[in-house]
C-alpha cells in the first residue's frame, strides 16, 4: 500500500522535470502505481482510513510525485460523500477552457508540498481534456471548478511545474478581483 512518505517532495529536482508521453500497452508497473494512486487518494478522503494509515489527504497524484517521469495522472473526486468518480489520464492535453478564471478560496495544495503556502493560483473554470485511457482508448472528459482545477494542478506536474511556481511571488493574491473563489 502507498504511503505518504512514497511521495516526493517539493525538494526532488524530478517533480521540475517534463514527463515523457506514455507508450501502449501500459506495463504493469504503470498499472500498479495508476491502482496504488486511486486506493491512496480514495482513502486518503475518508476520514477514518486517513488517520488509521496516517495519509495526507488529497485528490490527485502524477505519475512523477512516485518518481515516473511519465505523462499520466489519476484523480479521485468525491461527488457527493463517499461516493467517488476515478479519472485516469494518460498523455492529456487539454483541448479547451473557459474565459472564467477562479482560484481556491483556502488556498490551494498538494501532496508533495507539505507546508502553508499563501497566495492564490489562477485557474480556469472548466477545462475539457482529451487522453487516454488505461487500454488505449482516446477519451474527452470534462471538469468545471474543483475538478478543473485537479486536472490543471495535475496537468501542471506533466511539465515539471508544482503549484508554488505559479504564485506571483511579489503579490500572492495578484488579480484575486478579477477571479471568483471556489
Amino acid at each position: 500500500m502507498l504511503k505518504t512518505k512514497d511521495i516526493l517532495d517539493e525538494k526532488d529536482k524530478r517533480l521540475h522535470q517534463i514527463s515523457k508521453e506514455v507508450v501502449f500497452p501500459l506495463s504493469d508497473e504503470d498499472k500498479k502505481i495508476i491502482n496504488d494512486a486511486i486506493e491512496y487518494l480514495t482513502n486518503s478522503q475518508i476520514d477514518e482510513l486517513a488517520e488509521k494509515y496516517d495519509l495526507r489527504p488529497g485528490m490527485g497524484m502524477a505519475a512523477v510525485q512516485l518518481g515516473v517521469l511519465k505523462r499520466y495522472f489519476v484523480v479521485v473526486h468525491e461527488y457527493e460523500p463517499g461516493k467517488f468518480n476515478n479519472y485516469v489520464l494518460i498523455n492529456p492535453k487539454i483541448v479547451s477552457n473557459s474565459l472564467e478564471k477562479i482560484y481556491v478560496d483556502m488556498g490551494e495544495g498538494c501532496l508533495s508540498v507539505n507546508r502553508e503556502i499563501e497566495g492564490i493560483v489562477p485557474r480556469y473554470a472548466r477545462v475539457t481534456l482529451e487522453a487516454y485511457d488505461i487500454n488505449g482508448n482516446k477519451i474527452t472528459v470534462r471538469g468545471r471548478e474543483e475538478l478543473a482545477i485537479a486536472f490543471q494542478h495535475e496537468m501542471d506536474h506533466l511539465d515539471g511545474i508544482i503549484f508554488t511556481d505559479k504564485i506571483d511571488k511579489k503579490n500572492p493574491y495578484k488579480d484575486m478581483d478579477n477571479m471568483r473563489a471556489i
